[in-house]
């Protein structure tokens, strides 16, 4: 099982990653290691998380989510089905809920 996730920094900015221990993931990202994004904005929560069959899946998924615009991520951490639908309609990926 594998998590693509988005996080809220201090300054309010998005990050975007994927893990295959989002408990694990979100500590180092708390503790500001593995990460000079989130060490240098500081992390402020998670905002949601998608999980994934494999860690490929979690990869294209994490890209995926990388090239939309902030208006759109905004839109999917109010509704994740969203992005559920968007993805399942591509045929690309197979997210559990």
């Amino acid at each position: 099982m594998y998590f693509t996730y988005i996080i809220r920094c201090g300054d309010n900015s998005l990050y975007t990653g994927y893990t295959s221990d989002i408990n694990r993931r979100i500590k180092e990202h708390k503790q500001g290691i593995n990460s000079k994004y989130t060490r240098a904005k500081k992390f402020k929560k998670l905002e949601v998380y998608f999980i994934s069959g494999t860690r490929s899946e979690a990869m294209k998924l994490e890209y995926y989510i990388k090239r939309l615009s902030r208006n759109k991520k905004l839109t999917i951490i109010k509704n994740p089905q969203i992005l559920i639908e968007e993805v399942k309609d591509k045929g690309e990926y197979s997210l559990g809920e």
